[in-house]
Parts: structure tokens; sequence; C-alpha cells
């Protein structure tokens, strides 16, 4: 185990018992979406919250759909993190109600969402870099397109390209994944074997970070009222559209910024550049480490960040444990 490593597991076991004893703001619930640049936002405001502001923080697995489902329902996480708005039609729904309110981009640069293929079979057949390229050359993509598991809101907009496509007519079957390891364990398993890939995947990530993938041209412009339309497995529309550059937002209830105005005002400061986060995401890989980890290596190395994001009172605690 190298020295960092060892580093970093002290501190978190530290910070663990320490914050049984830090419960002077209360418990506040937020969002653990199951992937991986989700979950270091996630660990990071989570250990600002009880380290620097003595809150008690549950996290609640979840992922895009069923969180707001949650919130719109119960009113609970009160904090969701990493949301990608674009696919997301309860937002504007929650929105208009006043349920929820929007108080940061947590990924400034906003969230590239697409279609790729590895960049080795663009070099090796230049026509896959666009989809009608793709469509009329299945065998050189594996004949299969790699699809968001459940409860993401990707796997709509998804099925709603392959619809107006008509992928699986052109004899591409849909390879639903279980989670988002599976789908980063497939890309990785292509490049060591230098096979076909074609499926959807997302930036800032380590994935595509540490293997270069060429996104698949759809041709035509973005329509955001298509895409809406895209987002709901409801609305039925043959019109084709592309992805946009997504906004990805932090949100909170209005209760929780009306009962923590502190926590409120650090949430709407928490925001990473796509090469901020890329750059842990690959740390993480690199160490074989958690998000738990990968937050406090962010915490350790990047204190010039976090720092402009916490109270002073707040500052002063950390500082003291984040030598």
């Amino acid at each position: 185990m190298t020295r960092t490593k060892t580093t970093l597991l002290t501190l978190l076991a530290a910070t663990g018992l320490a914050s049984a004893a830090h419960a002077d703001c209360g418990e506040v619930t937020i969002t653990e979406m199951n992937w991986a640049s989700s979950a270091v936002v996630t660990h990071v405001s989570k250990f600002l919250m009880e380290q620097g502001y003595g809150c008690k923080v549950v996290t609640v697995p979840s992922s895009t759909t069923p969180a707001l489902i949650s919130v719109a329902e119960t009113g609970t996480p009160e904090i969701v993190t990493e949301l990608w708005i674009n696919g997301t039609p309860a937002y504007d729904d929650l929105s208009a109600e006043g349920k929820i309110l929007t108080i940061a981009d947590v990924l400034s640069d906003g969230g590239i969402e697409g279609w790729w293929v590895p960049q080795y079979l663009v070099d090796e057949h230049p026509e896959l870099a666009t989809i009608e390229g793709v469509l009329a050359n299945p065998d050189l993509v594996g004949g299969r397109f790699h699809q968001c598991p459940d409860g993401w809101g990707c796997k709509n907009t998804n099925l709603a390209h392959i619809n107006a496509w008509n992928v699986e007519d052109a004899g591409i079957e849909i390879f639903q994944h279980g989670s988002g390891e599976t789908m980063a364990t497939s890309i990785a398993a292509a490049f060591e074997s230098n096979e076909p890939w074609l499926g959807y995947y997302w930036a800032p990530t380590s994935i595509l970070g540490k293997y270069p993938m060429v996104k698949v041209d759809f041709g035509v412009e973005h329509k955001p009222d298509v895409f809406k339309c895209y987002a709901d497995p409801e609305c039925l529309t043959d019109e084709k559209t592309t992805y946009p550059v997504g906004p990805v937002k932090t949100v909170v209830t209005t209760d929780f910024a009306e009962t923590y105005p502190e926590l409120h005002d650090l949430m709407s400061k928490v925001s990473f550049t796509n090469a901020q986060m890329g750059e842990i995401l690959a740390w993480a890989e690199e160490n074989q480490a958690s998000s738990e980890e990968a937050a406090v290596y962010f915490l350790t190395t990047q204190s010039d960040v976090w720092s402009q994001w916490v109270n002073d009172a707040a500052r002063e605690k950390l500082a003291a444990l984040i030598q």
C-alpha cells in the first residue's frame, strides 16, 4: 500500500470517528448516484458538511429517476448532486411546482453525452465516425449497442435515438447494462483486445480520459423540443436530433434551503471543471481507490479550490484536520 493511500485511509478513519461527535446542525440526506463522478461530488460534500459544519450526513444510493421520484413523494433526499437535467422531465415539473431549487452547476463545463466508438476503429474505418456509417456497417461495430442501466435518464434518450434511426433494423442488438461499472468494463475489455465497441458514454469520466474514443456524428442539429420529447418515454417521435452539451446541476429541496442556509450556501459553490473531475477519476482508477478515498485525495491536494466554498468557521476546522 502506498504512503498516499495509507494517509487517505488514516484520515478517513479519523474523520469517521470524529463525525459522531459533530451533530450540531442535525441530519441531512444527499444522493450517492451510481456513477463515479457523482459519488466523488457526494463524498466531498459529505466530508465538508460533517467536518466543517458539524452535520450528520446520510447518503442515499440512487440514480436520476428514482431520486427525483423520492423527492416528489417524500421530500428526500434533500440534496441531489450531479443531476443531468437533459433527459429528466421530472426536473421541470418539480422546479415548476417549487419542490426543488437549482443552486449550482456542479460540473461547470457541462456534461458531454453521446454515442462513441474506439479511435482505432475510426482509424481503420473512417466511415464509423458518422451514424450513417455505423448503420451501414453493423459488423464493424460488433453488431451491438451498449445501453444505459435502468433508472438512468440516458436510457430513455438512447431508446428514442435507436427508434428514430432504426438501429435494430440495421442489425444492431441493444445490450442493456446493469450498472455503470459494467459499461466501463466493456470499454476497457474492448481496448485490451482491440475489438469493436459502440455505445453511450459521457464525460467527464476516467474512461474517456484513458481510452481514445470518437463521438459518433449524428449529422443533425440539436433540437431542444425534440430532445425533450426523447426524454419522455410516453412522447413518441420519429424526428431526429442529437445530444447537446448537458447542464449538470445540484438541486435541493425548498425545505432544505430554508432550514440550512449555511449548507445551501456551501452547496451552491461546490463545482468542478471537467478537467478537475477527470484528474480525480483518473487518480482513483490508477490507485484502485474508492469514491471516499478519491474525495479525500481531492481535499488534500486541492485546498485552494474547496477552501473558497466553505465559510470561515468551517475553513478553520478543516484546515486543522487536513494538513
